[in-house]
């Protein structure tokens, strides 16, 4: 909150030496990683869109909406006053304000809308939005990955897609066909299964016109004022998928419930609830007894939007921290100009911008792989687009959840470098960073956590060898620029040369194609002594330190605190 000409001569001493507030900011412009990514994927085209974007997330204004939101929590509006059933959410007016300005951006329907690089569009936007506000994205995120699922189902998706994709935000908690744009919510585990979906125990009967009849209950229901949700149940031929609007057809409210609201550590501002099914009307999605195969397209593309969420929460902390330590001065001196606060910070700017870089090729990849329409014309031309979009999707089969793993893992602790990086100051309530802090352990949760994701890369590495092959020539086109890097490149293709990796190797093996993918994605995106320097403190195991700011010698500090600082105007 900005306060006007507050008093700094106090009767006991005078208020020096304090950062000013943040200014507003331009977050597309002033992040060269994002703006490179989006360039080597050929989405030059957005750059105006992007800019635009960037400076309506990055004003006063909507930091002040953030912090209200966040502030002013969501509360669970069971009953009316007259106690007739409501199951709804009261969200602060903040927190409208934040969804329509993602909503009718397009950050949810962009990627559908036909226009090239799509995918990479709604990437670069979802890595801003996240620094505007964290929590409005999880229902942005599910609302544009909702397409994925529901395309299996041709007839139901006609009737969705188009409010689904709407370049606008409806608040109004009236049925569907009533408005001009929605959202889409997912309710898939349970309190006995969690992660293993197969163990729901929600039970979906036939009504005997095509549509089901839902009873159950669901642990985490995300966004539970959706238009609608997709969610699992046990249909009488096995696990399937559904989708469960919150009004039935005749207009009346659905039997859902909301038992309660979680109290989370983070992510405030959204709601997450506990919900049951008491014959709740849905329809299905894909064959019975597909539900798995069903969501995992759509799962792919939430494991993007945690990739995405993660990089877009490193930046925020980074851009803070790169301000304070400018403007905060110790021992005759800023602080970003110390030997030791310089190591921490270039560490931090390397970091994030690997985050970026391997967030955003795998939104490339997206593009690629969904670029051909697979038809079975023999044409020269078109066979080559096929291959191509072929090996597209290998690659983001594989890639998305090692980028999900390693960059929501490194989260934490960057966020928690960054904090203290501001000392006491980084600790109060009052600033940014402990709301930047608590949020940053949802992404290595959300859709799979640690071991989830590295057991899926270790059997996808096992079981799909065009995927590894695809993993594989992104590694190589980056081999003899460093030996650093073609060092670890070797040893990557020395572990995939054995037969079988046992399940205690998981995590290592996700966290070295992680760490060779964003050295990759950093070649293909950011300047030489970005990708250098990454090599030089990531894959150089003499430097691979436990702690950020252990830096080496090979590192260009001056050339990256000072090309970060520029583009921030500090």
């Amino acid at each position: 909150m900005r306060h006007r000409k507050p008093l700094t001569e106090l009767a006991t001493h005078d208020v020096v030496n304090q950062p000013p507030p943040l200014a507003a900011i331009n977050l597309y412009d002033a992040d060269p990683a994002l703006r490179g990514a989006v360039e080597a994927a050929g989405g030059e085209r957005h750059r105006f869109r992007l800019a635009e974007f960037g400076e309506r997330c990055g004003t006063v204004q909507t930091r002040e909406w953030a912090r209200q939101a966040n502030e002013n929590p969501p509360r669970l509006k069971s009953f009316d006053r007259y106690g007739r059933r409501l199951d709804e959410v009261a969200f602060h007016p903040a927190y409208h304000s934040l969804m329509a300005l993602g909503l009718s951006s397009g950050i949810s329907g962009c990627a559908w809308s036909g226009e090239p690089a799509g995918h990479l569009l709604h990437g670069a936007m979802m890595v801003l939005m996240t620094q505007a506000d964290a929590g409005v994205t999880c229902p942005m995120s599910m609302t544009y990955a909702s397409i994925a699922a529901l395309r299996a189902a041709p007839d139901l998706s006609a009737t969705w897609e188009p409010r689904v994709t709407a370049h606008r935000y409806d608040r109004r908690s009236i049925p569907a066909a009533e408005k001009n744009a929605v959202t889409i919510g997912m309710a898939m585990t349970e309190k006995q299964g969690g992660s293993d979906v197969r163990s729901n125990a929600t039970r979906a009967e036939r009504a005997g016109d095509g549509s089901y009849m839902l009873t159950g209950h669901k642990w985490f229901c995300s966004a539970p004022m959706s238009d609608a949700f997709l969610t699992l149940a046990q249909a009488p031929d096995g696990l399937t998928c559904f989708l469960a609007p919150r009004w039935r057809p005749d207009g009346e409210r659905n039997a859902i419930r909301l038992m309660r609201l979680k109290d989370k550590l983070g992510d405030r501002s959204n709601a997450s609830a506990e919900i049951e099914f008491h014959r709740a009307w849905a329809q299905r999605v894909g064959d019975e007894g597909r539900g798995v195969s069903t969501i995992i397209e759509m799962v792919q593309l939430t494991r993007y939007d945690c990739a995405l969420g993660s990089a877009g929460g490193m930046r925020a902390a980074l851009v803070r921290t790169l301000w304070h330590t400018a403007h905060r001065r110790t021992f005759g001196k800023a602080l970003v100009d110390h030997p030791a606060m310089r190591a921490v910070l270039v560490d931090l700017i390397l970091e994030s911008e690997a985050a970026t870089a391997l967030a955003l090729r795998i939104g490339a990849g997206l593009d690629q792989a969904t670029r051909c329409d697979h038809t079975a014309s023999n044409d020269q031309a078109a066979v080559s687009d096929r291959s191509a979009s072929e090996h597209a999707a290998a690659f983001v089969r594989l890639a998305t959840p090692v980028a999900k793993y390693w960059i929501c893992k490194r989260q934490p602790g960057f966020v928690h470098e960054a904090l203290e990086c501001h000392g006491g100051a980084g600790y109060v309530e009052e600033g940014p960073m402990p709301r930047l802090f608590r949020q940053s352990p949802l992404n290595a949760i959300w859709e799979g956590s640690g071991n989830v994701i590295a057991l899926d890369i270790l059997r996808a590495a096992a079981r799909e060898p065009d995927s590894v092959a695809a993993v594989l020539a992104e590694l190589e086109t980056a081999s003899g620029r460093n030996a650093h890097y073609d060092a670890h490149l070797e040893e990557v293709k020395r572990t995939l040369g054995e037969a079988a990796l046992p399940e205690r190797s998981a995590r290592g093996f996700a966290r070295d194609l992680g760490l060779g993918l964003q050295a990759a994605a950093l070649h293909w995106s950011a300047a030489p002594p970005v990708f250098d320097g990454y090599c030089s403190q990531r894959l150089d195991p003499a430097r691979r330190g436990l702690l950020h700011g252990e830096l080496g010698d090979a590192v260009d500090q001056g050339w990256l605190i000072e090309r970060a600082c520029r583009a921030l105007d500090i």
